[in-house]
């Protein structure tokens, strides 16, 4: 099997890193973390608890919605030189498709499309069975830094 080619802008990229530069964030608020950065493709997680699930006790639709946007835009970025542009999310839409009540689910960001003013991510996320919870699909648009 072929090796996938690195995308990102960065050589070295560290999880904990990534992780640690969304404190004082929504991100942070609901636990979400970044567990994994492969050559074409980001993890995170984040638990089931009482930061993220609904009255009924599942996990909230837009707690799954703001997993995949950490995941998807986290990733998009780090495809960028951050000295001269920035993603942001331009549209986002989700497709709940299996309930989880307990333990942590996993958000797998991948690139469907890298343009040059637009990027287009698919982010799976799975429980801890590796079954489908969401699938997602995120468009960033990207834009210059903003120098002022």
């Amino acid at each position: 099997m072929m090796a996938t080619k690195q995308i990102w802008h960065r050589s070295h990229l560290n999880a904990v890193e990534l992780t640690k530069r969304e404190e004082n964030s929504l991100a942070s608020h609901l636990g979400i973390v970044v567990t994994e950065v492969g050559n074409d493709y980001l993890c995170a997680t984040i638990p089931v608890d009482v930061r993220t699930v609904q009255p009924h006790g599942r996990l909230h639709g837009g707690a799954s919605v703001a997993l995949a946007e950490t995941a998807g835009s986290l990733a998009a970025n780090l495809v960028l030189d951050s000295a001269t542009h920035i993603a942001v999310g331009l549209e986002i839409n989700a497709n709940h498709i299996r309930p989880v009540k307990k333990g942590l689910v996993t958000a797998t960001a991948k690139a469907e499309a890298l343009g040059r003013t637009t990027q287009i991510w698919s982010i799976r996320i799975v429980d801890e069975q590796d079954r489908l919870v969401c699938l997602s699909r995120l468009t960033m648009a990207v834009i210059p830094v903003d120098r002022k």
